[in-house]
């Protein structure tokens, strides 16, 4: 089976997102996981008029995890599902917090100037383009502003190529067929398979012009899996440890 891109991978999300919060519910690590990488932004928690941008937010957990750390900021949270909007939207929020129906590529389009932070969870892979996304997103950032992806980014380790496949050939995709929903859980699989490695992922982010990033593993079943990478808008570290 090949990749789901563009449209076809929208609507597939359109459709998932009816049980997409049910499942992750079940994910062991998934909503703490973007916490964890929500504090390492290092955003202020009474910085008023702090604007973040929440890339692919699908159905607004990784934007809760941003309102957790830093409450008063003002987040723009973006995905190119309607369906994953839709529910989103639903929930209760703060003024501040507003949502668009935009995908990544369609970044530069943006009406909101720059922002001090961009936040980007399971996004990546799902791009045709990610080096150009990146570009863009570094374009959006203020002098010294941050990004944060969150991504299933393998460590190139056989061992973990191995768990992953076995995670998903026992778990993701059996729960994905009975939802509806193979095909974006399949694609699921296959993404990361075909996806950067952690250290080829850093190097490409690097090469969008972000001169420092920091490589974060995410703990649990998902270490080797799942990566948190965070980088800085021009010159300085990309947070405390950084090299």
């Amino acid at each position: 089976m090949t990749l789901l891109r563009d449209d076809d991978l929208a609507h597939a999300f359109d459709h998932a997102s009816l049980t997409y919060d049910r499942l992750t519910a079940l994910h062991p690590g998934y909503r703490s996981g973007l916490l964890r990488s929500a504090h390492r932004l290092r955003l202020p928690r009474g910085g008023k008029g702090l604007r973040v941008l929440d890339l692919g937010c699908g159905t607004g957990a990784s934007t809760r995890a941003l309102l957790r750390v830093a409450p008063y900021a003002r987040i723009t949270a973006v995905d190119a599902s309607a369906g994953m909007l839709e529910r989103a939207r639903a929930k209760h929020w703060p003024p501040g917090v507003r949502f668009l129906h935009r995908s990544a590529e369609e970044l530069r389009a943006t009406d909101e100037g720059t922002y001090d932070a961009v936040f980007a969870a399971y996004l990546f892979r799902n791009v045709a383009a990610p080096s150009e996304v990146l570009e863009a997103v570094r374009s959006l950032l203020g002098p010294g502003g941050r990004l944060l992806v969150h991504e299933y980014s393998l460590s190139g380790s056989p061992v973990h190529r191995a768990v992953w496949n076995a995670v998903c050939r026992g778990i993701v995709v059996p729960a994905g067929t009975l939802t509806g929903d193979r095909a974006l859980y399949h694609h699921l699989w296959r993404s990361v398979l075909a996806f950067d490695t952690a250290p080829g992922f850093a190097r490409r982010i690097s090469r969008a012009g972000f001169p420092f990033v920091r490589t974060v593993p995410v703990g649990g079943w998902q270490r080797g899996i799942v990566h948190a990478f965070l980088a800085r808008n021009g010159t300085g570290p990309a947070g405390p440890g950084a090299s």
